[in-house]
């Protein structure tokens, strides 16, 4: 169960009942709660189906915040998890070193009658989680004859032993947003919202099963320390907060404490592109998911994602999308 000091928080609360009393069916179900409170907001939804169960929470808060939670699961489960924005997970509430650090993601199997209990730990003004579930028979449903880090992983499922995907946490990049942006802002509903979180499902797993192959090829990256990926993870967050009007690069390496030649490659090695190849990547997903969702015109997205003209902007959507923003429908 999950607890906030001297918060109450209503909803759905121990797994079992969920994933043994029809959620592994047919039906898509979806919970969504909100809480507002002078010195804190959140906004939670989950959706359950064929023995998955995926979540994402938004968190606006005056003081940073610790969510307990604590598990004792009769079922095994199969869990994701992307920590967003300004959250860390801590298995040890003694050990600073998280099990999971801010934009970072991993996949874990914690074995049969496992109890687990930690911490997510909330700082700065505003974060986001993300997280899904998969009972055993779904996941390797799901993975079966996969790349070399799926057949590992699912070997170790198959046999009980506790294990991750990526003995490394993988960072959060454009592409694991973007699929979370998608799911969050689903503008679908019944059958065709169940194909579409599944697909989305299927397309996290498989992003995250590649980079973890690659990460086992040898590389001579610049990034050697804790600190050079805080920087380039301080750099992207900078970035994204200012995507109306983002810094130079020069700006950008003093700001983030580290020199301009590593945090263009140092960048680049992180999260596949440039920096501000990642800037117009996320500037147009953004512009397609409003456009799709029919909430705001080209001329606005033009205004608010910094580009010069409509023009501009038409001609750098079309290039990455294939078609102009007037066509998308």
């Amino acid at each position: 169960m999950f607890t906030i000091p001297d918060i109450s928080l209503a909803g759905p609360q121990h797994l079992n009942d969920f994933f043994t009393n029809g959620f592994e069916g047919n039906r898509l179900v979806e919970y969504a709660q909100k809480l507002a409170l002078p010195d804190l907001s959140l906004q939670t939804v989950d959706w359950y189906f064929d023995g998955i169960r995926m979540g994402y929470s938004d968190w606006r808060y005056v003081k940073p915040r610790e969510l307990k939670w604590s598990y004792d699961i009769k079922i095994e489960l199969v869990t994701f998890v992307a920590c967003l924005k300004g959250v860390q997970l801590h298995i040890d509430p003694t050990n600073p070193r998280p099990v999971l650090g801010n934009y970072q993601y991993n996949l874990f199997y914690s074995g049969p009658h496992t109890t687990d209990e930690g911490i997510l730990r909330y700082y700065g003004h505003h974060a986001s989680l993300f997280f899904m579930q998969f009972t055993v028979p779904s996941f390797l449903k799901l993975t079966q004859n996969g790349n070399a880090a799926l057949n590992r992983f699912n070997e170790d499922v198959v046999n009980g032993t506790g294990t991750v995907l990526s003995f490394e946490n993988l960072p959060v990049n454009a592409a694991v947003s973007n699929i979370v942006y998608n799911l969050v802002n689903c503008i679908y509903s019944g059958g065709l919202k169940k194909m579409f979180l599944l697909s989305k499902c299927i397309e996290l797993l498989v992003l995250q099963a590649e980079a973890c192959n690659a990460r086992v090829k040898p590389s001579n990256g610049v990034i050697k320390t804790d600190y050079d990926k805080e920087c380039i993870e301080f750099a992207r967050e900078y970035m994204l907060e200012h995507v109306q009007d983002p810094p130079s690069l020069s700006e950008l390496s003093r700001l983030a404490g580290i020199n301009e030649y590593k945090l263009k490659k140092g960048f680049k090695e992180t999260f596949g592109t440039t920096v501000f190849g990642y800037l117009s990547d996320t500037r147009l997903d953004i512009a397609k998911n409003e456009l799709l969702a029919n909430r705001k015109t080209t001329g606005e997205l033009a205004l608010e994602l910094g580009y010069s003209s409509i023009q501009h902007f038409s001609g750098a959507f079309k290039k990455k999308f294939g078609v102009s923003p007037s066509k998308l429908f």
